[in-house]
């Protein structure tokens, strides 16, 4: 197998584990702090925001790179195999499927808000610190 296969097989193995932790963090089998765990990561991964943006050369890649799949090695190890084993092929069955754009607009709404919020708090901020006395 080619570096370009491994490497494309090994972002496959990603994605599908970055599902397969949402659908556990769904689950009342998962453990309780497997289930906070997973949809931290799964929310991290799937969330077209980045702690680091990707336009901020080498940095912005290396969070997707390292973070996520450490979060994913942990995760994995705190829910047994078996569950595991069927959040998996749950998730290859949902990775087929269409794509939900009701989620993305969600996910983009809801960075939106925060971004708005932020904003908001800073301009208010300055224009208390910078008032005239």
């Amino acid at each position: 197998m080619s570096s370009v296969e491994r490497l494309k097989s090994w972002a496959r193995a990603i994605k599908r584990d970055v599902v397969a932790l949402w659908f556990a963090g769904r689950d009342p089998r998962t453990p309780r702090m497997a289930k906070i765990g997973a949809a931290l990561v799964a929310a991290y991964a799937l969330s077209p925001i980045d702690l680091i943006p990707d336009f901020i050369p080498i940095a912005g890649y290396l969070d997707d790179l390292i973070l996520v799949p450490i979060g994913i090695v942990i995760v994995v190890r705190m829910i047994p195999s078996p569950l595991m084993a069927e959040f998996r092929t749950t998730a290859e069955l949902a990775i087929q499927r269409p794509i939900s754009r009701t989620a993305a607009r969600l996910f983009i709404a809801a960075w939106v808000l925060a971004a708005a919020a932020l904003a908001y708090a800073v301009i208010s901020w300055l224009a208390v610190a910078h008032a005239p006395r």
